[in-house]
């Protein structure tokens, strides 16, 4: 008994890591830490460490249609693992949304954290001028944030930083 005791006891750490690191299924995905992963299903972007542990968890906002990015236009958010290509200070660049009130200042908050998808060069994570959005499928096809979670998330990340966006099933 005392040795199954000793055993069990040794492979605490083991069992322990691996319930502390949710997002080390991703690590062979990218080559660098820490990385993002924004989980459409559940309206989260996730700050990860090389242990595939979390290092902070902000509520996002993602595409108003499910499924993948497949055209422009149609209002759904990529998936897969893209890099950080800019941090562009966006303070002041407007954006039409489409929903009769016009150009809006301020469209993407403070920052926006540009991504290397192929095909489209404004597919980003950004800030909003719409707080209340976050939590809901709001955007044509961006990770919108909080304007003050942008800046906590812009400080913590660099050009290159990957960025992996989970796949959801098509409704």
């Amino acid at each position: 008994m005392k040795k199954i005791f000793l055993l069990l006891l040794a492979l605490l750490p083991v069992f322990a890591a691996r319930a502390q690191a949710p997002f080390s299924k991703y690590l062979g995905q990218v080559d660098s830490a820490p990385f993002i992963v924004v989980d459409k299903p559940s309206l989260t972007l996730t700050l990860v460490d090389a242990q595939g542990n979390a290092i902070k968890e902000y509520g996002c906002s993602v595409a108003k249609n499910y499924g993948p990015k497949q055209v422009r236009g149609d209002n759904k958010t990529p998936e897969g693992a893209f890099k950080i290509n800019e941090l562009l200070y966006a303070k002041g660049i407007p954006h039409d949304f489409k929903d009769g009130k016009g150009p809006i200042k301020d469209a993407y908050g403070p920052w926006f954290l540009r991504l290397d998808v192929p095909g489209y060069r404004d597919i980003g994570i950004h800030g909003t001028p719409f707080p209340e959005s976050i939590g809901t499928r709001a955007t044509e096809g961006c990770v919108r944030l909080r304007n003050e979670d942008i800046v906590d998330l812009k400080n913590r990340v660099k050009l290159g930083t990957w960025v992996i966006i989970t796949p959801e099933a098509e409704k």
